[in-house]
């Protein structure tokens, strides 16, 4: 198989690493994409181990059958004339009530069941908690649109509206923090306070990265289905590795095998073009509302990170930088900076994630 590119770049701690669905590298050392990285601090169960599991089951591309935490809910929509499924899970308070709900934005590279511990946490502190799986990812369709963040803030509004859901505190991870953003400037009476950890799009991609057409993204998604490259990748978003984020591995794997692979292909090589041609960081300062950054400050992640020069993936995705430019943009934000945590700040760092979201979601005004 021939050399494999990806669509978003990342690294914590780590050389570069095949991509699948966006690729791995570091701005310290950022090689070419399809080689192997070397990883530091690696877990006992490192993902290069002999004895990582391996898959030979397809899934199909919208996870039927595959176990979730919660029980999950569909509502249909239409967009652009075509009629679609979008996948949510809908958490009641666990203890006493706060009376208000937390939506979880996922990121390009995952779905809303990546959001488990922290819903759980969120629910245990009594509020409601929903977590869709934006069209195009997880659970719900994929269609072939053009997919706009606008959009997909509009199919939120709808799935709020159905629930009944007037406001919402929004957490967003990566790209779900480039569509939070978007959600709290179109529909600002919907969101009381947002949260963005480890955003993508405060950086202006275009400046640096070539762009490419989405049939040259598509074939490049469609080769990405090495098992070895695809641990490679999730293993790069972080510091340590560590067996829960196997899941991920299994999800990504096992879909390649599914007949309808090149739908999904399709469907991620589009929104690919979205997070490259939509950027936020220009938005930014039009933010009017309670705004928390948590920043990772050893993720180096970068939408279309491998398809720079090697002089220009050295200037993307420096997150310390970003991440103080990006709270001094925006008025009254907070930042909370991780030490040591990569891509993936729930996950890694996750009771103080949750410690940090719970305490600046209590807090009155800014």
């Amino acid at each position: 198989m021939g050399t494999r590119r990806g669509f978003l770049s990342v690294g914590a701690g780590a050389a570069a690493a095949v991509g699948t669905g966006w690729t791995a590298g570091s701005a310290s050392a950022a090689g070419s994409a399809g080689s192997p990285s070397g990883r530091q601090n690696e877990a006992p169960h490192a993902p290069h181990a002999p004895h990582a599991p391996s898959y030979d089951v397809p899934l199909g591309i919208a996870m039927e059958g595959y176990p979730s935490a919660f029980p999950v809910r569909f509502l249909r929509l239409v967009n652009q004339g075509e009629t679609v499924d979008m996948a949510y899970l809908d958490l009641a308070p666990a203890g006493a009530a706060s009376g208000r709900t937390v939506l979880l934005l996922h990121g390009k590279n995952f779905d809303g069941g990546s959001w488990t511990p922290t819903a759980r946490a969120l629910a245990a502190a009594g509020h409601r908690v929903v977590v869709p799986d934006q069209i195009g990812f997880g659970r719900s369709s994929k269609p072939a649109l053009d997919y706009r963040f606008a959009l997909l803030a509009q199919n939120t509004v709808a799935l709020l509206d159905h629930l009944g859901i007037a406001e919402v505190d929004v957490i967003g991870h990566s790209m779900g923090g480039m569509l939070g953003v978007r959600f709290a400037l179109d529909h600002p009476t919907r969101v009381r306070k947002l949260v963005l950890a480890n955003p993508v799009g405060l950086e202006d991609y275009r400046e640096l990265v070539p762009a490419h057409s989405t049939e040259r993204l598509f074939a490049d998604e469609l080769a990405n289905t090495s098992l070895t490259g695809i641990r490679a990748f999730y293993a790069s978003y972080v510091v340590t590795w560590r067996r829960a984020y196997e899941r991920n591995v299994e999800l990504r794997y096992r879909i390649t095998l599914s007949a309808e692979y090149p739908r999904w292909a399709q469907a991620s090589a589009r929104t690919y073009q979205m997070a490259y041609h939509q950027p936020v960081v220009q938005k930014l300062p039009r933010l009017r509302l309670p705004v928390q950054f948590i920043i990772g400050q050893e993720d180096r992640a970068a939408v279309g990170k491998s398809y720079a020069t090697p002089e220009n993936r050295a200037k993307l995705g420096n997150f310390p930088v970003l991440g103080r430019r990006a709270a001094a943009a925006v008025p009254g934000a907070r930042l909370v900076e991780l030490p040591g945590v990569g891509h993936l700040p729930h996950l890694e760092a996750g009771r103080r994630f949750t410690r940090e979201v719970l305490a600046f979601l209590a807090a009155d005004g800014n």
